[in-house]
């Protein structure tokens, strides 16, 4: 098998997880300028065979697409284009970002490392790639 790579996208950073080779468990990756990822995910897929990607779907209470949608549209479609062989699936990420600084907190980070939004947005990273694996079994 082959590993699933998350992304939960964003203007400045995108946070990266990904899944062992047997697709059990969603892992933090890195968090990416976003304007690199497309040199990074190159270099990453060179050594790592990743047979899925995950992407964030931001959403609003309503379950309308979020304003933030507009950004990932065009990611997404550059993703497929230049990764023409890896499909692509949307998850949504309603509270990602929030469930990911609580879990800092409970986890004991102290308020300085919860600053971090690199970090937030790798565990936001995580929090999709889980939710993947959870609807999947």
């Amino acid at each position: 098998m082959a590993r699933i790579l998350a992304f939960d996208y964003g203007e400045k950073r995108t946070g990266l997880a990904v899944t062992d080779e047997l697709q059990i468990i969603a892992s933090g990756l890195t968090t990416v300028d976003t304007k690199k990822i497309f040199s990074f995910l190159t270099d990453y897929l060179k050594n790592e065979n990743v047979e899925l990607f995950i992407v964030g779907e931001p959403k609003q209470m309503n379950n309308l697409p979020s304003e933030s949608e507009q950004l990932i549209t065009p990611f997404v479609k550059k993703l497929s284009q230049t990764f023409p062989k890896i499909p692509i699936k949307r998850i949504d990420e309603r509270f990602t970002s929030k469930i990911a600084f609580q879990s800092m907190i409970e986890s004991g980070l102290k308020k300085k490392q919860r600053k971090n939004k690199a970090l937030v947005d790798e565990i936001s990273a995580v929090l999709i790639l889980q939710s993947y694996l959870h609807y999947q079994k």
